[in-house]
């Protein structure tokens, strides 16, 4: 019987100037190593989840994740172990030492470099740029049920039991992306799977994306849809359907699931595709 991996999250943060970043490098007394800010999932927690909860508790920062960077698989105590790794801007926060992390230093690429203790961690510096892309995060909705067994209109078909589920795991993911824009389409089963991270920003059960009819399934134009999107310059959510989401998204998209889409001007540099279970 094959060992269930371990897995764990991290990221490379840094701050100023994307052309000539400082690093954070921490030390673990634990280990006496210097690396970057990461550790082990808890149960049934999304890797992306992981990566900005692991950097909070071990260096008080909030972080906007930019662009995914390799990961780093090995044998550890007889399991497999992946540790994934994303980069990381400094948003606000504090370092104070802890028991996980007695010392944190801001560091330029090259003095980074020669700190840290791993050469995979120093290998990952020659992969951060670029740093200045911009979030396009394109989601299907999550799970609603069979549309055969509803009996009203379409657009009024609500998530089910899971797919609220889905909703909640998006409301924890999405604030990694810092997202100043959201659109959804006007279906409920969109504006449900937006509604869980809307309350948290805005602190209210009243909290609605903005509808947008080309985003749905009835109103959607295969140019027009693009267009629009294509246009949006922000870090940015959009929300819509399995019919719509082909002329948006790289690749095929499970309901609740969804892609990034790290652009630098017009072009996409970066892609990564994750789902919400």
């Amino acid at each position: 019987m094959t060992a269930e991996p371990i897995r764990a999250s991290g990221a490379v943060v840094w701050r100023g100037s994307p052309d000539a970043p400082e690093i954070a490098v921490v030390h673990r007394p634990r280990y006496d190593d210097w690396t970057f800010p990461k550790g082990k999932a808890e149960p049934r927690e999304h890797d992306i989840v992981t990566a900005l909860r692991e950097v909070r508790e071990e260096t008080g920062f909030t972080v906007t994740l930019g662009r995914r960077l390799p990961a780093h698989d090995y044998t550890h105590n007889g399991r497999p172990k992946r540790v994934n790794y994303w980069t990381a801007r400094l948003m606000s926060g504090h370092f104070t030492p802890n028991d996980e992390v007695d010392e944190l230093v801001w560091l330029d690429p090259a003095a980074a470099r020669d700190r840290l203790t791993f050469p995979f961690d120093a290998a990952l510096l020659d992969r951060l740029r670029p740093l200045d892309t911009v979030p396009l995060v394109l989601v299907r909705h999550g799970t609603a049920g069979e549309r055969d067994a509803w009996q009203g209109p379409d657009r009024l078909r609500p998530l089910d039991a899971h797919g609220l589920i889905q909703a909640r795991i998006l409301a924890k993911i999405l604030p990694a992306y810092q997202p100043r824009l959201l659109l959804s389409s006007p279906s409920l089963r969109c504006v449900q799977t937006l509604e869980p991270f809307l309350r948290t920003l805005l602190n209210s059960v009243d909290a609605s994306p903005a509808l947008e009819p080309l985003l749905s399934e009835e109103e959607w134009d295969p140019d027009k849809t693009v267009d629009l999107v294509d246009g949006i310059r922000v870090p940015a959510v959009v929300c819509s359907h399995g019919k719509v989401l082909p002329a948006l998204a790289p690749r095929h998209l499970d309901k609740g699931a969804f892609v990034v889409r790290h652009r630098l001007g017009e072009r996409v540099v970066a892609e990564e595709y994750h789902l919400t279970r």
